[in-house]
């Protein structure tokens, strides 16, 4: 009443969606009133929504279809009691609209069309996922399994960390695939290669993971074919196959779109072809716009643009094997096959640059990776030559025709962790010290789609910690994002993340022994990851303050090992991030307002 005016401006000037852009509190608004309509048309008992999904009739098949598994519902029937009672509907309140709509959209458990789950339902059903135990279980074992899955609903539902989305999709349900991330290679150059690695991809997409393909080995178009006496096509046509699967097969039936990247080496033939898969005109049969794309970078081809040299292009079918190494030995390789004039052409090696150049402006891919420098930085270096990276590129693991290289995710709201106007490292590293714990259960109790999956999986158990709102608690401490200070608090954020993820791991290695292939890896030399970079951790520089003792967990480690062989990953956060209202991931706001055109909608 005291600002007639203005209230009369924003309802003749505003559609009901954009008056957030007036003031913020209409986003809270809305989520409330939203969350609101939920609470009206859901139980609010989690036994009676166990039971629902348990017991849910398809209409028009009229059978029954166990929406959770049979072990996630007697685990609740038989400590109700307890994990009811830690159930707190109203904090599903402290949602955002736009958090709350990707979540009613995708997340949230449906019978038929109808939302069966609250938010506080779903979190408490991912703990159960992860912790539950079998009926055969110990009381103490159950008492144990009762208490680590409320403290992980209770660090969940209070915002402080999220697993990642696969995680939230699948947990506790019949088939509970939670890893995130999977890496391939193309298993063959032949017919029986390239469809047993589709089927791959597609059952990974099935079950809602992201694929990375390495395809270099793929033959060059023209390349003579023995068995039929006929030519290659190249990549192109069979790229186009593995894009309409990506488009067919989406991630979970319809909750999120099916996503692969390629990764393919700048020596191969039909380089240029490659990049230009995703450019927005052209003859049509010569795209593929929906994969995602990426250049995995040697460092002879950039020391050549540098030095404006040739560079030659190879058919892998006539110079094999340059795929399978790096640093040294690929250089070899690389110089002997131009020396024995194997080579397709011979270009100016600032002409491809130029060209990558101008795609990534045009397109926004191809992504660039360094192949040497992920080898050599890798704590997976041991394995063998790993030939590409993840969907989302803040993967880099290994990967062989009998292994498909797994990883399982999860993310902490960095501006949580703010405590009279400073950020807490305690209460941060206590947190990772529950996630790595919860991680290495996902890995035990995860389902595999393929049995290469599950071999990778258990055989190096690898984990990725992201963080998201990075940006949030620079903005929330007061600090410009490229300040010194920022910095700095970046360095140490990072630091307790890993030095918690590393002392955790250490101590599951203690209990249980460490990852299968840790001998010979770098950080069973107490190499850690700061160490490959030839950097040192904040705390150890001088005049800082001396959080963390390093040397002494080094010597843990050496003795005991640690239960993983990855631990860090800035995943982008691009879900998660909306559902506990943060920036993404360690970006930076590049606009106060904008539109995020998402399949949950336009906000």
């Amino acid at each position: 009443r005291s600002q007639p005016a203005r209230h009369e401006r924003m309802d003749s000037r505003c559609d009901p969606p954009c008056r957030s852009s007036n003031h913020p509190d209409f986003d809270l608004l809305a989520a409330r009133i939203a969350i609101s309509n939920l609470h009206k048309q859901t139980s609010g008992n989690l036994l009676k929504v166990f039971d629902e999904l348990y017991h849910y009739v398809n209409p028009r098949t009229k059978k029954e279809s166990n929406l959770i598994s049979s072990t996630a519902y007697e685990f609740l029937q038989r400590n109700a009691d307890a994990i009811m009672s830690a159930i707190r509907y109203d904090r599903d309140f402290a949602f955002s609209y736009f958090g709350f709509r990707t979540l009613e959209r995708a997340y949230l458990l449906k019978c038929g069309k109808h939302i069966v789950e609250r938010p506080q339902d779903l979190i408490m059903r991912v703990a159960i996922g992860i912790h539950m135990v079998g009926k055969d279980a110990s009381d103490a074992e159950n008492a144990a399994a009762v208490r680590d899955c409320i403290e992980t609903y209770n660090t969940i539902s209070s915002g402080l960390f999220v697993h990642a989305t696969p995680t939230l999709f699948n947990s506790a349900t019949p088939k509970p695939q939670m890893s995130s991330c999977f890496l391939l290679q193309m298993l063959d150059d032949s017919i029986d290669g390239i469809y047993d690695t589709l089927k791959q991809c597609a059952l990974i997409s099935k079950h809602a993971g992201g694929v990375g393909i390495a395809a270099s080995k793929i033959r060059a178009s023209g390349s003579f074919i023995v068995g039929t006496n006929g030519h290659s096509n190249g990549i192109v046509p069979m790229l186009r196959v593995f894009n309409d699967t990506a488009r067919y097969v989406d991630q979970g039936g319809g909750k999120r779109k099916g996503s692969f990247a390629i990764y393919f080496e700048p020596w191969h033939a039909d380089i240029f072809d490659f990049l230009d898969l995703k450019k927005n005109h052209g003859a049509e049969e010569t795209r593929a716009r929906d994969l995602f794309y990426a250049v995995w970078v040697p460092d002879l081809f950039m020391q050549r643009v540098e030095a404006n040299e040739k560079w030659s292009l190879f058919c892998p079918n006539e110079a094999p094997g340059l795929d399978c190494v790096h640093g040294e030995e690929f250089n070899r390789l690389y110089r002997q096959y131009e020396m024995e004039n194997r080579a397709r052409r011979v270009i100016n090696a600032q002409e491809l640059w130029k060209h990558i150049v101008d795609i990534q402006i045009e397109t926004g891919t191809p992504y660039l990776l360094f192949k040497d420098a992920c080898n050599i930085k890798s704590n997976q270096k041991n394995l063998g030559t790993i030939q590409s990276s993840n969907l989302c590129t803040e993967i880099i693991e290994y990967t062989a025709p009998d292994e498909i290289a797994v990883c399982n995710l999860a993310s902490f709201s960095l501006p949580k962790f703010i405590k009279d106007g400073q950020f807490d490292h305690e209460a941060f590293a206590r947190i990772v010290k529950i996630s790595v714990r919860n991680m290495n259960k996902i890995i035990d109790g995860n389902y595999y789609p393929l049995p290469q999956t599950r071999k990778s999986n258990l055989r190096h158990r690898p984990i990725g910690l992201g963080v998201q709102g990075l940006a949030d608690l620079f903005m929330k401490l007061r600090m410009p994002f490229v300040s010194e200070a920022a910095k700095k608090l970046n360095r140490e954020v990072f630091e307790t993340l890993y030095y918690a993820a590393v002392e955790e791991s250490c101590s599951l290695a203690e209990k249980y022994g460490p990852y299968e292939s840790f001998a010979g890896s770098p950080i069973s030399r107490g190499e850690f990851q700061f160490d490959l970079w030839n950097q040192k951790p904040e705390s150890e520089r001088q005049g800082c303050v001396k959080r963390h003792d390093w040397s002494g967990l080094r010597k843990r480690v050496m003795q005991h090992g640690v239960r993983n062989s990855l631990l860090v990953a800035p995943m982008p956060t691009a879900s998660t991030s909306q559902i506990l209202g943060n920036n993404e991931c360690i970006e930076p706001y590049t606009s106060n307002l904008y539109v995020r055109r998402v399949l949950a909608g336009e906000f």
